[in-house]
């Protein structure tokens, strides 16, 4: 039988679904009618538009944005950034909004922040700018005026030489670590605002130093930091993670990395802006470097591929390794540039480092990895970091395999070992060569840096980066 609804009732429906969507929305994505969180709301706002330029290392303006209590502080300016339930007053509001047709103040030198993100910060304030950061999630304080207090030595996830072999950058919690190259002393601490630091990289010209790292899964930083002066340039936020792997042009002008969604990226040294983003990986881009002439960027990624992409039409160009399924055994961690020719030098988890062409000469066919040139003694476990030396006659790899490590020199064109470090005993997951100097560095999980001789392999110092409360001298 068929059922015949009233009209009153279908017209009911009718009238009350459009209200029902309309409220629907509202609550998805109106927050001006419900109570703000600071740690939910507007912190990461702050976090990703802001705190680059209003930080500990470095407060434009004199004024800090990392922490909730420096917002109501006053500027330089003698201005007060945030005033409790009164959106007008606040500067940090006259900042980030519009003016007789002109673009906000702030962020200096980026895209505006958008009406829902501005409405998010003024609805904070107005309803009284309260901080709900669950107890957790609240920190000490770490910065010049309160540098990391150490129990034990952390895991090292990167080390590097300066390029006059005066220095050699380690990374803590934090921070930075500048000690004399072999070990002596410690002179000078960067601390900055992320948390784990996962790649170090100075500059051709040595003037800079490069630093990836962040808070994992809250937010992504590159800072630049002036060696000789010790003083943070400038922070840029990436992504909501960590990211990795950074690399200067041979200019001294861009500066390349890799983000755990699976992007690669470079931004200008001078501006902090985005010039390239190729998104043709699959998986964590995990280290990054320029071909000689700096046309190029070469990435490597967890999806077990090595990418060549032009810099100028940002074009993902080619597969540099091969693209047959198994071909390759499973993610790459890290890549090296020869430092005359663009002849690459990888590693990852297979533990057989790898040499490669970078621009291929024939047509690639099915099955093929013609760009291979050479591949070096398969070493225990998974490859974490790979070098040339200055003048590229040799190689250096670091391993990781069950709770122990390793770190092993070959001559480049030959394949043939050099020599195995005395020393190493656990993860090995940084590894640098000295640029002057015999010296092969390595760090990882002890939380302990190795000097060994790059071709005897001996042990020339071992030391703890940084200062261990209550550690004898």
């Amino acid at each position: 039988m068929k059922i015949v609804r009233p009209f009153s009732f279908v017209l009911a429906i009718a009238l009350f679904t459009p209200a029902i969507r309309a409220q629907d929305g509202v609550k998805k994505d109106d927050k001006a009618n419900t109570a703000i969180s600071y740690y939910k709301d507007v912190r990461p706002i702050l976090q990703q538009h802001c705190q680059g330029c209003h930080q500990p290392a470095k407060a434009q303006g004199g004024y800090v944005m990392t922490d909730y209590p420096n917002l109501f502080k006053k500027t330089e300016k003698e201005v007060i950034g945030v005033v409790a339930g009164k959106p007008a007053d606040s500067e940090l509001v006259k900042q980030i909004t519009a003016h007789d047709g002109k673009k906000p103040a702030m962020p200096r030198g980026k895209d505006p922040l958008t009406d829902r993100d501005v409405t998010i910060i003024k609805q904070w304030i107005e309803q009284g700018a309260k901080d709900d950061t669950p107890a957790s999630a609240k920190l000490p304080t770490v910065d010049a005026n309160h540098p990391p207090v150490y129990t034990q030595s952390p895991v090292i996830n990167a080390i590097a030489y300066s390029r006059d072999g005066t220095l050699l950058a380690v990374a803590g919690y934090h921070e930075v670590l500048l000690h004399k190259a072999d070990g002596t002393a410690l002179v000078a601490r960067l601390i900055g605002m992320s948390e784990r630091i996962q790649s170090l990289a100075f500059s051709l010209d040595g003037q800079w130093l490069a630093v990836t790292g962040g808070n994992p899964g809250r937010f992504g930083e590159v800072q630049i930091w002036n060696v000789e002066k010790r003083t943070l340039k400038m922070s840029i936020p990436i992504t909501f993670d960590t990211v990795y792997g950074a690399s200067w042009s041979p200019d001294s002008k861009l500066i390349a990395f890799g983000c755990a969604d699976n992007s690669l990226r470079a931004i200008s040294a001078e501006t902090g802006k985005q010039v390239l983003f190729q998104g043709g990986h699959g998986d964590w881009v995990l280290d990054t470097v320029f071909s000689v002439k700096g046309t190029h960027l070469v990435s490597v990624s967890r999806d077990r591929s090595m990418k060549l992409t032009e810099i100028a039409t940002e074009r993902l160009e080619d597969n540099i390794t091969s693209i047959t399924p198994g071909a390759l055994k499973g993610g790459l961690q890290a890549v090296d540039r020869h430092p005359t020719k663009d002849e690459l030098l990888i590693g990852g988890a297979d533990g057989t480092p790898k040499l490669y062409q970078m621009f291929r000469t024939k047509d690639r066919k099915i099955g093929d990895d013609f760009n291979n040139i050479r591949n070096y003694g398969t070493m225990p476990g998974r490859i974490f970091a790979v070098k040339f030396n200055a003048d590229g006659s040799r190689v250096v790899a670091g391993t990781s395999y069950d709770g122990k490590g390793e770190v092993r020199v070959y001559e480049t064109t030959t394949g043939k070992l050099v020599s195995t470090a005395k020393g190493v005993n656990g993860p090995i997951y940084a590894v640098a060569h000295h640029p002057k100097e015999s010296v092969v560095a390595s760090a990882g999980f002890e939380g302990i840096v190795h000097l060994n001789d790059a071709v005897t392999g001996a042990l020339v110092r071992d030391f703890v980066p940084v200062p261990v409360k209550g550690a004898k001298k």
